[in-house]
C-alpha cells in the first residue's frame, strides 16, 4: 500500500477553501492528513463574485446541492457578460455562455451569417443566440437536453454560471470541508523552515510557536505569495505592458430587484466598471490605471456612478497583472492570487483556482514528486493563464475609443504572437481555432471580436457550397426557435424567487457571519 501524504493549505479565502473542499471530497483515500492554516486577522480580496459555467461542474463534482449553495451565498444566475463601450462608445454586446445558432449542413453558423449578412431577412448575429436574448430580456430557465442524436434543442445551446458573495462562498466551503474532516488551524504564519539539502519546505512556523509539518504546502496566501514568492523566491512575470490597469476600487450598493442574469462591464475613460447583481446587494467596482486617476478620484467616480446607499466604505486594491514563473516549485504549489492575477473582466479568477486544483488532483504524487509531474503541472497551468490573458487583452486591443491615453495605448500596443495569430485568422476568413481543453470556446471569441467591430474580410469559401435556400430557411427557423423558447420563460427575478430566494431573516443572519 502506497504511503499516504500530508498536505498543508496555507491561507483560506476562496482559493484555500476550494482546495480543501476538493481534496477532502476527491482524494481522502490518498491523504493521511489535511490541514488548513489561516488567520481571521488577515482579510481576503473577495471581489470575484462573478463566475463562468465551470464552477457548476466543480460544485456538482463535490456533491454540493445547488439550491442550498445559492441560498447560502445569496447567488443569482449568470448567462453572460454585457460589454458596454468597449468597441465604440455607446455600443453594447454580450458574451454569452452559449452558441450563436447551430451548424447548417456542416458549416459553422457564423459563416452562413456572414454569407447573408447584407440580406434584409438576416437578423443581427445576437438574435440567433438564446443566451444573449435571455440576458437582454432578463429571462431564465435551466438548459434543456439534446432532443436526439442528429438535432439539438434550442434550449440546450447555453450553459449558466452564478453571481455570488465570494466571502459567503468561502464560508460555505469551510463548513463543507470541516464536515469532511479538514482540520483548520487559526494562526498567523511568521516563517517557513527549509531543508538544507533539498530546499523543500519542512514546516511553517506560527506566531503561537506551533510548527506545521507536511509533505506538500499549498500556498493560498493571496497577493503576498508567502511561500512560493517570498520564501522560495519564485519570480513574478509582469504582464502590465499588455494589461496596464493596476488598481481597483470596490463597493456594494442596493440590490437590483430585477436580478438580471448578466454581469455588466462598462468601459470608462481610464478603465472599466463592473456591476454584479446578488440577491441581497449589487457588487460594484472600478478597475483603473493609477497613473491616469488617483484613488480619491476613482472612489468619487464609482460612488457617483453607483448612487444609492452603500453599507460599507469603498475598498482600494492594487495589483499587477501577471503570474509566477512557475506555480509548483520544490514541494510548494501556489493556487489563486499566490500564483498570479488577471483582472476580473471575464470572471476567470475562480476558474483559474478550479483548474489548478483539477491539474493537481490529476497529477497527485506520492511523498516525493517526480520532476516530470511538476513540469506537466506547470505547463498546464501556464497554458490556462496565457489563454485567459490573451482573451482579456483582446478586449483592450480591439477598442475603438478615443477618450484617453489608456485606450490609444492598448489599441496600438504589441500583443502576444498567440493572440495576433488568432486575430489575423479571424480577420481573413472568420476562422476560430477550437481549443481541445480549457478556455475559451469559439462562440466566446466570436462574440468579442465581432462585438467590438472586427469583421472578417470574407466568409469561409466552403460556406458557399451550402444550398442558398436551405441556409436561409434554416437561419429563419433558428431565429424563430429562439423567439419561441424565450416566450416560454419567466423573468430571472421570478425564477430566483421560486428556486433559491433567501428569506430576510436568513440574510441578516448570514451578514453577521462575514
Amino acid at each position: 500500500m502506497a504511503e499516504r501524504i500530508k498536505i498543508a493549505i496555507i491561507g483560506g479565502g476562496t482559493a484555500g477553501w476550494m482546495t480543501a473542499a476538493a481534496l477532502a471530497s476527491l482524494a481522502t483515500d490518498r491523504i493521511c492528513d489535511l490541514v488548513l492554516v489561516e488567520s481571521e486577522a488577515i482579510g481576503t480580496v473577495g471581489v470575484g463574485e462573478a463566475t463562468i459555467p465551470a464552477i457548476k461542474d466543480f460544485n456538482d463534482l463535490l456533491g454540493i446541492p445547488e439550491r442550498d449553495f445559492m441560498r447560502f451565498t445569496q447567488a443569482t444566475f449568470k448567462l453572460g457578460i454585457e460589454f458596454s463601450g468597449w468597441g465604440r462608445q455607446n455600443t453594447s454586446y454580450i458574451h454569452p455562455f452559449g452558441t450563436f445558432g447551430d451548424t447548417i449542413a456542416g458549416s459553422d453558423f457564423h459563416q452562413q451569417w456572414l454569407r447573408f449578412s447584407h440580406s434584409a431577412e438576416t437578423k443581427p448575429l445576437e438574435a440567433y443566440s438564446l443566451a444573449v436574448q435571455m440576458c437582454r430580456h432578463n429571462r431564465f430557465k435551466f438548459p434543456g437536453r439534446k432532443s436526439g442524436e442528429d438535432t439539438i434543442a434550442t434550449d440546450s445551446r447555453f450553459a449558466y454560471a452564478y453571481h455570488f458573495d465570494a466571502g459567503l462562498y468561502a464560508r460555505y466551503l469551510r463548513l463543507f470541508s470541516e464536515r469532511k474532516g479538514v482540520r483548520r488551524i487559526e494562526g498567523r504564519i511568521t516563517g517557513a523552515q527549509l531543508n538544507r539539502d533539498s530546499g523543500d519546505i519542512e514546516g511553517v512556523l506560527l506566531k503561537s510557536g506551533q510548527r506545521i509539518d507536511a509533505d506538500y504546502f499549498i500556498d493560498c496566501s493571496g497577493f503576498r505569495s508567502l511561500l512560493l514568492g517570498e520564501r522560495l523566491g519564485v519570480r513574478y512575470e509582469s504582464w502590465k505592458h499588455w494589461l496596464p490597469c493596476d488598481s481597483a476600487v470596490a463597493m456594494p450598493s442596493e440590490r437590483n430587484p430585477e436580478l438580471p442574469p448578466v454581469t455588466r462591464a462598462t468601459a470608462k475613460a481610464v478603465g472599466w466598471q463592473w456591476q454584479i447583481p446578488l440577491q441581497h446587494r449589487t457588487g460594484n467596482g472600478l478597475v483603473f490605471q493609477s497613473g491616469l486617476m488617483s484613488e480619491d478620484e476613482a472612489v468619487t467616480s464609482l460612488q457617483q456612478s453607483v448612487g444609492g446607499h452603500s453599507g460599507s466604505r469603498p475598498r482600494v486594491i492594487h495589483f499587477e497583472a501577471g503570474k509566477r514563473s512557475c506555480s509548483w516549485y520544490k514541494n510548494c504549489i501556489a493556487i489563486g492570487l499566490a500564483a498570479g492575477f488577471l483582472e476580473p473582466l471575464e470572471s476567470t479568477s475562480i476558474y483559474l483556482i478550479q483548474s489548478a486544483i483539477a491539474h493537481f488532483l490529476a497529477l497527485l504524487p506520492g511523498k516525493l514528486a517526480p520532476p516530470q509531474l511538476v513540469r506537466e503541472f506547470n505547463r498546464q497551468v501556464d497554458l490556462e493563464y496565457e489563454r485567459a490573458r490573451d482573451f482579456i487583452i483582446l478586449h483592450y486591443h480591439l477598442n475603438q475609443r478615443d477618450d484617453s491615453e489608456l485606450w490609444h495605448y492598448c489599441r496600438s500596443m504589441n500583443i502576444p504572437d498567440s493572440l495576433r495569430g488568432r486575430i489575423d485568422a479571424f480577420r481573413k476568413r472568420g476562422y476560430i481555432e477550437q481549443y481541445r481543453f480549457g478556455l475559451f470556446a469559439p462562440p466566446s471569441w466570436l462574440s468579442v471580436m465581432m462585438g467590438q467591430g472586427l469583421m472578417p474580410e470574407k466568409a469561409d469559401p466552403l460556406s458557399a457550397t451550402v444550398d442558398t435556400t436551405l441556409a436561409q430557411r434554416t437561419m429563419a427557423e433558428q431565429f424563430e426557435a429562439v423567439q419561441q423558447a424565450l416566450g416560454t420563460m419567466v423573468s430571472s427575478r421570478e425564477f430566483v424567487g421560486n428556486y433559491c430566494a433567501t428569506a430576510p431573516m436568513e440574510t441578516a443572519a448570514l451578514e453577521t457571519t462575514k
